[in-house]
């Protein structure tokens, strides 16, 4: 009785000690909180009072948050009031504007519209890829950058937005006024059958309803005859962690570990299962990944990984483990807050490791003169001439099959390159030139020197016989330029899968791995 009494009295003093000590340790924190605070707001007030010129308060408080919250971690950010609609695009994926990429290029003064989205509503009202922007609302868009267009491109759904633009091979102004929409991209990128029983589907992020779209695309792909699905997540950076399970969900059992979070507060702790039935239980899965897929990509090719429902094809994934979530501050700003870390269902955490793929895909690609052209925006300059001519053009198959060359396009595409008086230079011989320049400067043998300009005359080279000799990239990139301003960015994706590296070697499934 008397060893009982001791043991509870034991028991009470160290729960005791225990809570004077976190307490303690408490009120520390706070006080050193309190002291830092008061350090900031006097800087602040003193800048304010002896500073030479008028600041702006709310910038400054913006970029001193994010200092000190990048040293944290890269993903911890405040968003301020103004910029709620960067939040809402985060989490929704919608955005009040008129639905069309941009591009800035080192020929123009003005930015250019690259791609409008169809359906939406600049490809409605007839913007095209290849109209510069000359002003917006009035606003005078010369030397502005793509993010300064943007912010005037976008505002409220429902307000009118007038475009003055300038279209190639037109000397008068286009002006297009029509209303701002609010913009949701599809998640679903892309989606076709790609041989008779493979069914394709691109997924670009996890934002609101993402799984709905997913699964709708999937079921219609099985309609279309669908027995084994490839899941491309190359580039997707993540999103919402019950958008990933959702669409696992799919494919494993109810009931099964999809991803578990463990964080300081209990509440960041949890354990995530799938809550329905599997409605494609046994079909094989193929998942496409690289070094942008991130977060919730990773959760969902990492937990089909684990759990044995999918072979991974690509290179190793970002590696982002960690956990945000969106907490209200003063003023109607956010924090978006790093709470916790996952967990895959092995156990495994990938933060900064990345998670490895079956089957190692290596993209063969070399530098070549496609990327001269590619840089320069000729297959793009091309493309809208092309437009200008040709009222239609072939529908791209979704199958994956071997593509002729087709000499009448490069042909012309050629004589367009001689108008443009285009020359072609290898970087091997650009690096060359560089050598010759300080061999010039140095004490070297004049038969040494006289060998290199030997092979440097070796490397010039025309870019008739370059164009020629990478014929079939060369037309891959052509026909996904003027695919798309026909049939926009399904189009380009159409031809683009057509060289792809990833998928041929799924499609062609000449490696098969050991299930792990």
């Amino acid at each position: 009785m008397r060893r009982n009494i001791f043991n509870i009295i034991c028991i009470s003093l160290c729960t005791t000690l225990y809570s004077a000590s976190a307490s303690a340790q408490a009120s520390a924190a706070t006080t050193r909180i309190d002291r830092n605070i008061s350090i900031f707001n006097d800087v602040f007030r003193q800048l304010d009072i002896s500073y030479s010129d008028t600041l702006n308060y709310d910038e400054l408080t913006e970029t001193a948050l994010n200092a000190l919250l990048h040293k944290v971690d890269p993903y911890t950010v405040y968003v301020p009031e103004s910029k709620d609609d960067d939040l809402k695009r985060l989490t929704t994926g919608k955005y009040g504007g008129i639905g069309a990429l941009i591009m800035q290029r080192q020929d123009k003064d003005y930015i250019t519209i690259s791609d409008p989205y169809e359906s939406l509503p600049a490809q409605r009202n007839d913007v095209r890829a290849g109209d510069m922007i000359l002003e917006v609302d009035g606003t005078d868009c010369k030397g502005k950058t793509t993010a300064e267009v943007s912010a005037l491109l976008r505002g409220k759904a429902g307000t009118t937005v007038k475009l003055k633009l300038q279209r190639p091979e037109q000397k008068k102004p286009v002006i297009k006024e029509f209303t701002r929409e609010e913009i949701k991209l599809p998640t679903v990128d892309y989606s076709a059958l790609v041989s008779p029983t493979t069914g394709y589907i691109s997924f670009s992020e996890f934002t609101e309803d993402a799984s709905q779209e997913f699964r709708h695309a999937l079921e219609q792909l099985v309609a279309e005859g669908c027995q084994e699905l490839i899941i491309d997540l190359r580039g997707n950076g993540g999103g919402l962690i019950s958008e990933a399970i959702s669409i696992v969900s799919l494919f494993v059992p109810k009931g099964t570990e999809v991803v578990s979070t463990k964080g300081k507060l209990p509440n960041a702790s949890r354990v995530y299962k799938t809550t329905t039935q599997p409605l494609y239980p046994d079909m094989p899965l193929y998942v496409l990944v690289d070094e942008h897929s991130a977060s919730a990509s990773e959760i969902t090719c990492g937990a089909l990984q684990d759990l044995h429902r999918a072979t991974l094809y690509g290179c190793k994934t970002f590696g982002k483990g960690l956990v945000q979530n969106i907490r209200n501050v003063s003023y109607g700003g956010h924090l978006k807050v790093t709470t916790a870390r996952y967990y895959l269902p092995s156990g495994r955490c990938i933060q900064g490791t990345g998670i490895e793929p079956d089957i190692e895909v290596n993209d063969s690609s070399k530098v070549n003169i496609c990327y001269e052209l590619y840089r320069k925006n000729l297959f793009f300059d091309y493309a809208t001439q092309y437009t200008l001519s040709h009222n239609s053009y072939s529908k791209p198959s979704t199958f994956i099959k071997t593509q002729a060359v087709d000499s009448a396009l490069l042909r012309d595409f050629e004589v367009y390159l001689n108008d443009k008086e285009f020359t072609y230079e290898t970087e091997t011989s650009k690096y060359f030139a560089d050598i010759l320049r300080l061999a010039s400067q140095e004490d070297l043998d004049s038969t040494m020197v006289a060998e290199l300009k030997s092979v440097q005359e070796k490397l010039k080279t025309g870019f008739h016989d370059a164009l020629w000799k990478h014929a079939d990239e060369v037309q891959n990139f052509l026909q996904q330029e003027i695919a798309s301003r026909y049939y926009y960015q399904k189009g380009r994706t159409a031809i683009k899968l057509q060289r792809d590296p990833y998928l041929l070697r799924v499609l062609n499934k000449d490696t098969v791995p050991e299930r792990r």
